[in-house]
């Protein structure tokens, strides 16, 4: 015997060929365990209200059952070994329409009001729950640790041109010599004084021997300003500040990386932690990244410039953030383009196994088709391509060009020149021609003269 599956806010009813009720399973009174089983079943998953009801009705000789959603009949036909089949949306509708009366015959409410009531607390428990998981995805996640460290990597240059503003002051020589501002912050917190700068004490914080020398020399023979130990003191407590900075952004970069390898590891595969979770920040989530073409994809991060070409008709953009890439950053000008695309390609694959292909990780595969296509690419186009030759101007039949001038063929230069005078002469200024029905526009001077001119005629 066939069955039908039908999900209301308040359980779930079993109906016969005749639409009449067989069994139910109801929810309990509380809207947000009702909210729960609806969310369960929204997403392809079995309820335990749907469970209790088909174990129930294949111990009473039903032997097929109809569900209205695909996803669920597939579930239930794995976990519970039954016959399924998916009902149309015309049989469903019947059904629904009748959601007050089968309600009403079940014993879950006693009239319409209550049922109102109930469907809208469910509705809400349920709005909640969806928006709960949405913003509680990973790739949400994963966006705000990338624009931390953004922030963090603004801050620190921020704070480490300051210091290097106030300790230059007392040590100016330094900075041309120590390139790496971390390198910097630790050598002003640890030795601070310029008595400090030894050749032991500056091998004993990792600067190389050949360094070491430069900055012992420059140390004794400093123009910087003598400034009292509570100046150097403060500098010291920014340095301090700032390396704390530098240990919480490794922090942050390690943690981006062991959450894109939770969440995206082919993406990680193909474009790297930091740039795939930078991908994945501009695009707003991994599905949105997944649902878009390669074309997008490759010029992601230059939309100002690519809706500028559509302006202007400016040429258009061969990448976006994407250039961040390794490969394509370090290939030549005239390379880029056919690397970007390549690379976009695969990103696209890759973000679509990762956000549909339920953990089927194919990274590794994606990466060596990258780099053998780049390897192709560099080697088919190793030289520039030549510069395009200007289209010649179009040349009017029977004239030809000369001296800024255009004659007809064979014609004499002297007459082509007569001829744009005579041209030229027959053109003469507004305010020079007679105003012969009024006095000329402008200004009140050179109405008066027009009236004075005309009284000495008269």
């Amino acid at each position: 015997m066939k069955a039908f599956i039908v999900q209301f806010p308040f359980g779930v009813a079993a109906f016969d060929d005749k639409n009449q009720l067989i069994e139910k399973a109801l929810f309990p009174k509380k809207a947000q365990a009702a909210a729960k089983s609806l969310l369960r079943t929204e997403q392809g998953k079995l309820s335990d209200q749907t469970t209790s009801l088909i174990t129930l009705l294949k111990n009473v000789n039903y032997d097929s059952f109809v569900f209205s959603n695909a996803n669920l009949a597939e579930e239930a036909k794995r976990r519970l070994k039954v016959t399924v089949e998916v009902a149309k949306p015309t049989e469903t509708a019947v059904l629904s329409g009748r959601m007050a009366d089968i309600a009403i015959e079940a014993g879950f409410v006693t009239n319409q009001q209550e049922l109102d009531s109930w469907n809208r607390d469910v509705s809400l428990e349920l709005s909640k729950l969806r928006i709960k998981g949405a913003t509680g995805k990973r790739d949400l996640i994963v966006a705000q640790g990338i624009q931390t460290l953004d922030s963090l990597d603004q801050t620190v240059n921020l704070f480490m041109g300051r210091l290097r503003e106030w300790y230059g002051i007392y040590f100016p020589e330094l900075d041309r010599l120590v390139e790496k501002h971390e390198t910097y912050a630790r050598l002003v917190m640890n030795l601070g004084n310029r008595d400090n700068y030894t050749i032991e004490n500056l091998e004993s914080e990792g600067i190389p021997k050949e360094r070491t020398q430069l900055i012992n020399k420059a140390a004794d023979a400093s123009m910087g300003a003598d400034i009292s130990d509570t100046d150097v003191e403060q500098a010291q407590a920014l340095a301090k500040d700032v390396l704390a900075f530098y240990t919480l952004r490794k922090n942050m970069d390690e943690y981006v990386d062991r959450t894109m390898e939770e969440m995206a590891p082919n993406v990680r595969a193909v474009a790297g932690a930091l740039l795939g979770a930078r991908m994945i920040s501009i695009a707003g989530s991994l599905q949105n990244l997944a649902m878009r073409p390669a074309s997008t994809i490759q010029v992601l991060g230059a939309e100002k410039a690519l809706f500028r070409s559509l302006k202007t008709g400016a040429r258009p953009p061969k990448h976006g953030l994407i250039f961040q890439h390794t490969l394509l950053h370090d290939a030549k000008r005239w390379q880029r383009g056919k690397i970007a695309r390549v690379i976009a390609g695969k990103l696209a694959i890759a973000a679509r196994a990762d956000a549909f292909g339920e953990g089927h990780y194919i990274g590794d595969t994606l990466k060596e088709d990258i780099n053998k296509r780049v390897d192709e690419i560099r080697e088919k186009y190793k030289e520039p391509p030549p510069p395009k030759e200007p289209k010649p101007k179009e040349k009017r039949e029977g004239f030809e060009r000369r001296g800024g001038f255009s004659y007809r063929e064979g014609g004499d230069r002297r007459e082509g020149e007569q001829r744009f005078q005579r041209r030229e002469g027959e053109r003469q200024p507004y305010h020079k021609k007679p105003h012969r029905d009024g006095p000329p526009k402008g200004g009140k001077h050179r109405r008066k003269q027009w009236r004075d001119k005309r009284g000495s005629q008269s």
